[in-house]
């Protein structure tokens, strides 16, 4: 299974995803908890370079393909 939680910067999205996480793991369920992008070594790279605001020459593809490799990551976890 793959939880996401979305929405806009400092709503709590991470926050609540902690709160499922340990949750899940006082009824004994494992879960990973990580972050797109990042979350693997590799990722922490794609959102360096996403972030960066000296990227911001960065076609929308380019920016797309990013993401995509990231969640490619997360789907091999």
């Amino acid at each position: 299974m793959f939880i996401t939680f979305e929405g806009i910067e400092g709503c709590g999205k991470s926050t609540q995803a902690k709160r499922l996480a340990g949750r899940l793991e006082v009824i004994g369920i494992p879960s990973i908890l990580t972050l797109e992008p990042g979350g693997t070594a590799i990722g922490q790279d794609i959102r360096r370079i996403l972030l960066d605001n000296k990227n911001q020459d960065l076609s929308p593809l380019s920016e797309l393909f990013l993401y995509e490799a990231d969640r490619a990551l997360h789907m091999k976890m």
